[in-house]
């Protein structure tokens, strides 16, 4: 006996410690791999025709406003390829060098592009918050009133903050499709906000998983040994209890049946004493009547939680009105008797019903003798709670 005791609590330790040791996953244990991505940021434009020799003549040849001018919405996938749409505006300002030569007068910049990315980190593996990308696309661009075709391509990063809040930068080239009108190129930086968010575990996150897996497994075969040991004593105990079920629950139903063959005993007796009848036109009682109440007060007396229920009727001669009036002076004048007789209040109740319960043939369309016109003006006893 104290060697299986020991092996028990020997397997209760593991299992404690298999829990205790057990990792969670967490938040860095996955990567996004598709969502949706909105963003909004500013833009600048170099049209000046000598890009590369001014790329950083912000000065001279960058046009930007001083207000949020780009929109995106683009949706990226699972194989790192992702489709934009882009919506920006910007001015000229008068003075700023386009297509080498300073303008006269301030110019509004119109475009709208798609593009298809790739996501970079498919390449160097996944850092979680540093997304750089490529991309190429087509777009259209109206500026001085003249309305151009483009080929872009875009280089950029995200970084992201949280899994839905991040900042996009990029720059793209974009070269007219007609060779009568200039190229240029656009710098963007702007928030973006991911949403419908699709993870999938990183390969930190599946060697956890799979650890976690495997302390599980070894945490249920703990758990079936101890099971296992337990089972005779967890049979015997169940087989005891329903044992005892059934004990009680015949000890239960013998006392219901007891129960319900006395009650059945008193209203057989109460039966036996037959009803209280009423002279034609009259709620008085006889002195046969008054005996019959005696009797029905002995049988209260010796069953002190019996509750009746007394119904009073009259036969079918006159109207419904009276005949209803007169079976409630009955009721009333048979309740009152047993009041006077010691019987307390709370274990009377009754109802009158008039003409409406015959016990035989005779209603009004039917005529009948004064015996049995007689049997209809009674009042009746009934068991209602033991």
């Amino acid at each position: 006996m104290i060697k299986k005791e020991f092996i028990l609590v020997m397997l209760v330790a593991n299992v404690f410690i298999t829990y205790a040791q057990t990792p969670e996953l967490t938040k860095k244990d996955s990567t996004i791999v598709s969502s949706w991505i909105a963003g909004i940021g500013f833009n600048a434009v170099d049209d000046s025709g000598d890009q590369f020799n001014r790329l950083f003549d912000v000065e001279e040849s960058w046009n930007a406003v001083p207000y949020p001018s780009r929109l995106s919405i683009g949706k990226y996938f699972k194989n790192g390829l992702g489709i934009e749409a882009i919506a920006s505006y910007n001015k000229y300002k008068k003075d700023k060098i386009v297509d080498g030569l300073p303008i006269a007068n301030d110019e509004d910049y119109f475009s709208v592009d798609s593009r298809l990315s790739y996501d970079l980190n498919k390449i160097i593996g996944e850092t979680g918050w540093f997304d750089p990308y490529v991309g190429v696309g087509i777009g259209y661009t109206n500026v001085n009133d003249i309305s151009r075709g483009t080929y872009n391509g875009v280089l950029g990063f995200r970084t992201w903050f949280s899994d839905r809040i991040g900042l996009d930068v990029n720059s793209s080239g974009k070269w007219a499709m007609n060779s009568n009108y200039t190229n240029h190129l656009q710098h963007a930086v702007g928030v973006v906000y991911r949403f419908n968010i699709e993870k999938e575990l990183n390969e930190d996150g599946e060697a956890k998983l799979e650890l976690i897996e495997a302390l599980e497994k070894e945490a249920t075969r703990v758990n079936d040994s101890i099971a296992l040991a337990n089972e005779n004593k967890l049979l015997a105990e169940r087989l005891e209890k329903e044992k005892e079920a059934a004990r009680l629950a015949q000890l239960e139903k013998e006392k219901e049946e007891a129960r319900a063959k006395e009650k059945s005993d008193i209203q057989n007796k109460i039966d036996a004493l037959e009803n209280v009848y009423f002279a034609l036109n009259s709620s008085n009682l006889s002195s046969s009547s008054k005996n019959i109440l005696s009797d029905l007060t002995l049988i209260l007396s010796e069953h002190p939680k019996l509750q009746l229920d007394i119904s009073s009727h009259t036969d079918s001669r006159g109207t419904a009105i009276y005949n209803q009036w007169l079976s409630e002076r009955r009721l009333k004048s048979t309740i009152d008797y047993l009041l006077n007789n010691g019987v307390g209040t709370e274990r009377v109740t009754g109802k009158a019903y008039g003409e409406e319960k015959l016990i035989n043939e005779c209603d009004d369309n039917t005529k009948c003798s004064e015996i049995k016109h007689k049997e209809n003006r009674r009042s009746e006893f009934k068991i209602v709670n033991y």
